[in-house]
């Protein structure tokens, strides 16, 4: 086995951050290899910032924030069909054939854990450089942001590759916490930790970040580009709500979310919806309403084949891999009525099928992508409260503040529920509506433990069977040897 110098490989994952925001001169200029120290990658406060950059860039990879991630978690159930049969395009998560072999399991596993390594070496080599900055408290946020991203990824591995927190209230195998910066092989062999120390360790880092973050990082952009108090505040609100902890997922929101409308955040950024849903969707991307998205630019794209413009919309902007399910929420009128202004979303094409334009900046697919919005927090509140109170003023309140913002003529009353459980019907149905093509549909079903509902000539995969989750992939295990695969 290849010796590794542990200097040598540490810098080198280090400047795998800092390359993306470096300067010309420090392209230009490099320190000969064999003196870099760890002080010199965090010599300045500017190289503090451009490794955090950096940590996002990772993040943003097409292989998960960049697209694909959000694409999984929308075709694995009923609301899209799959039009070109395409395998590099998420066919066998559509279908639900994946193997551990499959590109899709490999390639967001290591997209996932290359970002939290990234993760892992800033936050270790920050703590030890914080005299650079001669200020704790920075250190402190630039490690919060560090430990957000980290608490996000493996949220998302989890909503992925483990059975549901439902399901054995946490007990069942999780993936393998990696919290530590892996710069060589003598750390491979790690078993897998259970479903709950994993969502342990997601809301330690949660908790740091929302109490290290600053309130606010100043302009619409960064305030929408990188994380800050709120944004960790919102993502401990759906983490919560995977987790069934509904009475803490109240607590959370009620941060951001006053006690009755108008419903805009009191501290930190002055988060609240938008009188039109589809100022979300356009550029400049930075209303009050987005709390978290990954940005794009012509000169810094998602890449081929990633772009969730690229899978849902047709030629010539996209390649349209996926339309709208007409037999999905898009064809449940009395729900989701034609006077719906969300359904200027949906674009009747040429071919006669209706595919999604909520991403419509192609054919290089420069559109923000959605991570953590506004309406999803009022959402995650409604149903909490519904589960928790029943039929509570609030929470159809809460409702009609989603439902209203986009067809004014339907205004919900108490009366209109006769159960708890006719309200988190609507709640859920509204969440299918709302946030539609940002990969929530196969986390609300797995959530809850119900089946992945069938479409076409695919049939529903029951909570009960294997295909309900993905495999631990092929790559992982063939240098893991600790770490086992699902049953």
């Amino acid at each position: 086995m290849r010796k590794y110098n542990k200097n040598i490989v540490l810098l080198i994952a280090l400047f795998a951050l800092l390359v993306p925001n470096a300067c010309q001169k420090d392209l230009l200029d490099p320190v000969p290899q064999n003196s870099l120290s760890d002080a010199t990658i965090f010599a300045t406060p500017d190289r503090f910032v451009s490794l955090i950059n950096g940590i996002y860039a990772r993040m943003k990879s097409g292989q998960f924030y960049g697209g694909r991630y959000l694409v999984y978690g929308d075709v694995a159930a009923e609301e899209f069909l799959n039009e070109t049969g395409n395998g590099v395009t998420a066919l066998q998560v559509w279908n639900h054939t994946l193997g551990e072999s499959a590109n899709e399991v490999n390639n967001l596993w290591n997209a996932v854990y290359a970002t939290i390594n990234s993760c892992n070496i800033f936050i270790d080599g920050a703590d030890k450089n914080r005299a650079v900055l001669n200020n704790d408290a920075l250190a402190n946020q630039y490690i919060a942001e560090a430990r957000f991203v980290r608490a996000l990824c493996y949220h998302s591995l989890l909503l992925t590759y483990c059975r549901p927190y439902a399901d054995g209230n946490g007990s069942k195998l999780g993936v393998p916490l990696r919290i530590q910066p892996e710069i060589g092989p003598s750390n491979n062999n790690l078993a897998r930790s259970t479903v709950a120390e994993v969502y342990a360790q997601i809301l330690d880092d949660l908790n740091f970040a929302e109490q290290n973050l600053a309130a606010t990082n100043g302009s619409g952009l960064l305030n929408v580009t990188r994380a800050h108090k709120n944004a960790a505040i919102a993502l401990k609100s759906r983490v919560y709500l995977a987790m069934g902890r509904y009475s803490d997922v109240i607590t959370e929101a009620n941060k951001l979310v006053p006690a009755a409308a108008p419903y805009k955040s009191s501290s930190g950024v002055a988060h609240e919806l938008q009188a039109n849903v589809k100022n979300v969707f356009t550029s400049p991307y930075t209303t009050t309403e987005s709390i978290l998205s990954m940005p794009f630019t012509s000169s810094d794209l998602p890449g081929t084949q990633n772009g969730l413009g690229s899978y849902y919309n047709p030629g010539p902007r996209g390649i349209g891999d996926y339309s709208l399910n007409p037999k999905g929420i898009i064809g449940d009128t009395m729900h989701f009525p034609l006077s719906d202004a969300r359904r200027q979303f949906v674009l009747n094409h040429t071919n006669n099928k209706p595919y999604l334009n909520k991403f419509p900046a192609g054919p290089e697919h420069t559109d923000y992508l959605p991570v953590l919005r506004y309406a999803e927090v009022l959402l995650n509140l409604a149903e909490a409260e519904a589960r928790t109170a029943g039929v509570s003023q609030r929470a159809v309140d809460m409702l009609n503040a989603i439902r209203g913002r986009s067809d004014a003529s339907v205004q919900f009353a108490m009366g209109d529920f006769a159960t708890a459980n006719d309200l988190i019907d609507a709640i859920l149905r509204e969440r299918r509506i709302e946030l539609l093509g940002e990969g929530f549909r196969d986390f609300d079903c797995l959530r809850l433990l119900q089946p992945l509902p069938g479409k076409a000539n695919v049939a529903a995969i029951l909570p009960t069977v294997s295909e309900y989750i993905w495999p631990i992939p092929s790559g992982e295990l063939a240098v893991n040897k600790s770490c086992v695969q699902n049953p």
